[in-house]
């Protein structure tokens, strides 16, 4: 079902600061920024590698205010990783078995996500203690 790790997700204060630090220390690339007001963040995914099942990235998120879930990590834990996103072929598919298997579901129905992706959240409690988010890459344009 989990095709691979499309991201991790890591909160920060400073946006402009962590996507200068993974660029000069890494030597990653922003592949895309957007402002998600839905989701309260500011964020740059920084591509880390391609694979047979697609690419891979650092998502940095900087929260738009302080009662956005991001801005509530950041005051309880700091800066660190926030979530998992992993890839899967078919986001609705992924939800009815994982949901079937009694794990609770953040998001009933996909949303939208970076890049044009589908995306949906599971419950941190019933997987491990990890906020997880299955992730449907938007179709390749050729």
């Amino acid at each position: 079902m989990l095709t691979r790790i499309d991201h991790v997700g890591i909160a920060c204060h400073d946006l402009e600061e962590k996507i200068a630090f993974y660029e000069g220390t890494f030597g990653l690339i922003v592949a895309s920024r957007e402002v998600n007001e839905q989701q309260g963040v500011k964020e740059a995914m920084l591509h880390v590698a391609d694979g047979p099942a697609g690419a891979s990235y650092v998502q940095l998120l900087e929260p738009l205010h302080p009662d956005t879930p991001v801005g509530k990590f950041l005051a309880k834990r700091g800066e660190g990783v926030h979530h998992i996103g992993y890839g899967v072929e078919d986001v609705v598919a992924a939800l009815e078995s994982i949901g079937g298997k009694g794990v609770r579901l953040l998001d009933e129905r996909p949303r939208h996500g970076s890049m044009g992706a589908s995306i949906a959240f599971l419950h941190p409690k019933d997987v491990g203690g990890v906020l997880t988010e299955l992730v449907q890459a938007r179709p390749r344009q050729h």
